[in-house]
């Protein structure tokens, strides 16, 4: 018995060790912005571990999407890829949830007053920017709205015209759901919105995201791979500003 007690300890420590023994994974990033003098040897798109290092020069800014949370770095220098992120992972959560896609209730989010407001979610379609929109869902549409003051109906139909619904926002509401009974959404379309004075604001088409992309990297890989652009740079705008204020 005491011979067994003795080779069952020494296996465990054995497996212990070994697994101590094996490589660790390097968590990897993704650049999600890029500017500067050397925008070219970081463009958007590239994936760094948590080893890397990068050196920039004056006046670059490269923002990394980690597992972690954002790195905005700034040069000149070099810098640890891995290093502590300035903008906690809970922010990219925040902006990418998607109970805030699929909130029934036009009308629920309001916004300041504040000429900067910037989109509070991934996923809804800002009326004001053209390009291609990922979505999980095509069915919960949500339309929003730099400026909250007065009530204001835009238009939004589809290439040929033949089909458009109106979507109306309350004052001070800046987020209003498009009905898809009046106008439903396809992969297949090109639409058009228009703002209350008739103007033209945006062209958009939309693709579907088949899969929840719950690892940050993994998500804006995958913006970047579908042409989603407008909601990546949405992303990392907002993530650069938190890291901003929090002096980063």
């Amino acid at each position: 018995m005491f011979w067994d007690n003795v080779k069952s300890k020494a296996t465990a420590l054995a497996v212990a060790g070994a697994a101590l023994a094996l490589p660790v994974t390097a968590m990897a990033g993704v650049v999600v912005k890029s500017t500067g003098p050397s925008a070219t040897r970081y463009p958007v798109g590239t994936k760094l571990d948590d080893n890397a290092a990068i050196t920039l020069k004056g006046g670059d800014v490269v923002t990394v999407l980690t597992a972690e949370g954002t790195r905005v770095i700034k040069g000149a220098g070099t810098f640890r890829v891995g290093d502590r992120p300035q903008v906690a992972a809970d922010r990219f959560a925040s902006l990418t949830r998607k109970r805030a896609a699929t909130r029934v209730r036009t009308g629920a989010v309001r916004g300041d007053t504040d000429e900067t407001a910037t989109n509070p979610s991934l996923w809804y379609v800002d009326v004001t920017r053209s390009g291609t929109i990922c979505l999980y869902d095509l069915a919960t549409v949500r339309l929003w709205r730099p400026g909250t003051q007065g009530t204001s109906t835009y238009r939004i139909a589809d290439q040929a015209g033949a089909t458009q619904a109106e979507v109306t926002f309350d004052d001070t509401v800046t987020v209003a759901a498009l009905d898809p009974a009046r106008l439903p959404i396809s992969e297949t379309g090109d639409y058009m919105i228009t703002a209350p004075d008739g103007a033209a604001t945006a062209q958009i088409n939309f693709v579907l995201l088949g899969e929840d992309y719950a690892a940050p990297d993994a998500l804006a890989e995958a913006l970047i791979a579908k042409g989603c652009t407008v909601q990546l740079e949405t992303l990392a705008s907002s993530l650069e500003a938190s890291a901003d204020a929090a002096g980063g």
